[in-house]
């Protein structure tokens, strides 16, 4: 199966708007500089992320970004731009919650995931019990993925759901593939285990992706679409290894070998018993 990169990105903080880039690179632990920071919710001790929409939705309207020297940099929805080292006290003001920033994910981290079901029955002001998820068991070192270093989806799957490649942060992936004419959506849910090349980087599919509530929330200025799960709910719920059948869109992957990804480069997925 053969296609092309055409979208890369990468998310310098963790659940903030992030970065679209015409080259990456890709070493052991992921894409480099994604997911380089993260709050900490002083109360809980907890990873901060939108996955919980109630308490932390509003990380979204805040934009993160990598300076020429390597830096980041967060933009407040106010406007107010500051090196994220510097953003802790300002953070806690906007959230009205008490955080810091880590520059390195602890061993045992846990988030908080509320069910995207309950999200849309109830919506985000609701209260109920999160689900608690150990950060980053697919993946080694310490950025703040969620499981595996990396993170693709295909403009078909994209298409399919009905939000297309000008709202493919909605799903957050480093890595948007067009597939060759005619490729079904979906099609990722055959790729477990599979070899994927890409420039000098190949990686290895290690689970689909699960979806919660974070596609259908308020991205910057990209409002609100409930339909960002629910299509998926209804149409794309898969055998998710140690969760059960859960809606997914997209595919984690781990590292095998590092380099270069550029817009455009050729990618292809082979499956275990081809090689």
């Amino acid at each position: 199966m053969t296609g092309r990169v055409a979208a890369l990105k990468r998310y310098p903080v963790k659940s903030m708007l992030g970065e679209v880039r015409e080259h990456i690179r890709i070493g052991p632990t992921g894409v480099e500089g994604d997911r380089r920071y993260a709050l900490i919710d002083e109360e809980t001790g907890r990873v901060a992320t939108a996955k919980h929409p109630r308490r932390w939705s509003a990380l979204l309207q805040c934009a993160s970004t990598t300076d020429e020297d390597g830096s980041v940099a967060v933009t407040l929805p106010d406007g107010r731009r500051m090196p994220v080292t510097e953003a802790g006290a300002p953070l806690s003001e906007m959230l009205g919650r008490a955080v810091h920033v880590a520059d390195e994910r602890a061993a045992g981290a846990i988030l908080e995931r509320s069910d995207p079901l309950e999200v849309l029955e109830h919506g985000i002001d609701a209260e109920f019990d999160p689900v608690l998820l150990e950060l980053g068991q697919g993946a080694p070192g310490g950025a703040f993925v969620d499981h595996s270093p990396v993170h693709l989806i295909t403009t078909a799957t994209l298409d399919e759901i009905g939000v297309g490649m000008a709202e493919a942060l909605r799903y957050r992936p480093n890595v948007v593939i067009e597939m060759a004419d005619g490729s079904e959506p979906f099609a990722e849910n055959g790729w477990l285990g599979s070899e994927i090349s890409l420039g000098e980087v190949t990686l290895r599919v290690t689970m689909p992706t699960p979806r919660c509530a974070v596609p259908t929330l308020k991205h910057g200025d990209i409002e609100r679409l409930p339909d960002a799960v629910r299509y998926l709910l209804d149409h794309n719920r898969v055998e998710v290894p140690g969760a059960g059948e859960l809606p997914c869109a997209g595919v984690y992957a781990e590292v095998l070998t590092a380099g270069a990804v550029s817009i455009g480069d050729e990618v292809k997925v082979v499956p275990p018993q081809q090689r």
